[in-house]
């Protein structure tokens, strides 16, 4: 054989080897990226999930503290009535 007939076919040998060794390389590569991209997609699920517990016992709390202001008010408005009739009879008498 002619030795630029051995150089070719030992260049296309090394070409095909490099496209085939890039193409795995790429791919793990791909693979590394798709697992921190779904390692971060958890992470923000997890956050997520944590955000939306705490607003739900923001919730119950603006429940209570709302039912316990109008248990306030009504008691505030029965007092006001009370000190206004002892306020009408002790004028009353004088």
């Amino acid at each position: 054989m002619n030795t630029t007939v051995v150089a070719s076919i030992i260049g296309c040998v090394v070409a095909l080897a490099t496209f085939f060794w890039g193409r795995q390389s790429a791919s793990k590569q791909d693979g590394q990226e798709t697992g921190q991209i779904l390692t971060e997609l958890g992470y923000l699920k997890s956050n997520t999930d944590d955000i939306k517990r705490r607003l739900d016992k923001q919730d119950d709390r603006y429940i209570e503290t709302a039912t316990r202001l109008t248990a306030v008010e009504a008691s505030a408005k029965q007092a006001h009535k009370s000190i206004d009739a002892i306020e009408g009879s002790a004028k009353g008498e004088g």
